[in-house]
Parts: C-alpha cells; sequence; structure tokens
C-alpha cells in the first residue's frame, strides 16, 4: 500500500499497520451493530401492550398527556424555571393540536440550520441546544418508544423528528 494518487485517506492508510486497520474495522463495526434497531419499546395502554405504530389516535393522545407531556415539562422547566409550569399540545405542536393536525416536523417550532453537528445552533444558542440534545432528544425518544438518531445511520428519533431544516424535512422525517 502506498497510498500514492489516492488523496489523504489514501496516505493515511498506507502508513497504518494491518492490525491498526483491524482494530479500527472492528470499532466501526461494532458502532454500526449498536445502532441497529432495537425491540421496540412496548407500552400498556388500557390494559393493552402495544408499540406507538399501533395505536389509534385516541391512544397516543393519552400516551402523550399521561407520558410524553410530563417528560417534556419536567425538561422545560429545568431549562427555564416557572416559564413552562403548564405546558401543554401546543409547545410543540402549535395551533395544529387544536384541530388534532400532530403532524411532525412542524413549522411551528424554529427551523435549523441543516449544518453538520448543529454548528449554528450550537454558536448561537449553546446552552439550549445542549440541554435538548442531553435530555429532550433522548428522553422523548424514550418517551415514545423510539431509538435515538445515529449519525450513521441517519435514522431514529432527534432533533429533525421535531425541527424542519432549512428545506423542510431531514432524514426521512
Amino acid at each position: 500500500m502506498t497510498g500514492e494518487g489516492h488523496g489523504f485517506f489514501g496516505y493515511m492508510l498506507a502508513g497504518m499497520q494491518r492490525t491498526q486497520l483491524r482494530f479500527i474495522l472492528l470499532i466501526v463495526l461494532v458502532s454500526i451493530a449498536g445502532c441497529s434497531a432495537g425491540p421496540k419499546k412496548r407500552f400498556f395502554i388500557d390494559g393493552e401492550e402495544m408499540v406507538w405504530s399501533e395505536m389509534d389516535v385516541a391512544q397516543r393522545k393519552h400516551h402523550m398527556e399521561q407520558v410524553v407531556l410530563p417528560v417534556a415539562g419536567s425538561v422545560f422547566r429545568s431549562w427555564r424555571p416557572g416559564e413552562y409550569d403548564e405546558i401543554g399540545c401546543t409547545l410543540c405542536h402549535g395551533a395544529g393540536a387544536a384541530s388534532d393536525d400532530f403532524r411532525m416536523p412542524t413549522a411551528h417550532l424554529p427551523r435549523l440550520s441543516g449544518e453538520l453537528f448543529l454548528g449554528r445552533e450550537f454558536r448561537d444558542y449553546p446552552e439550549t441546544t445542549g440541554l435538548k440534545l442531553d435530555r429532550l432528544v433522548p428522553e422523548m425518544a424514550a418517551a415514545l418508544g423510539k431509538d435515538a438518531f445515529s449519525l450513521i445511520t441517519r435514522r431514529g428519533f432527534g432533533c429533525y423528528s421535531c425541527h424542519l431544516g432549512p428545506d423542510g424535512p431531514m432524514f426521512g422525517n
């Protein structure tokens, strides 16, 4: 392996030993395996065990009121005490909630930049972005029984599950 004519990566690989390449390959494979969808989280609704995708609208509303809203409220109150003492469907779904339009992502929430690793959001709102990535996204994913977003697979519940990107929905949301 000379790496000539193969740019930066060819040059980098040329200097690596076989053992190092195996180690990197192992790390990549373990990372991908760790991001595969596990069993879906099941919830008990009216004594029946089901996943989010099996729930009808009334069951989803009940689950949102009993599970999701309390979790979201806890996160938002820790961020800005006193400002989110009472929250409801409109916090995330906006005016559409009044007409049972709960589609996500929604234009009600601020659009995100679409920059890699939310660069602009971290520059402009570091505390808010950090809190939402560290707490809101994983806790909402768990409350909804969804896998957290993976940069490798570009699937799962993440920021763009609720927020639109600069040109609309991103990552299949």
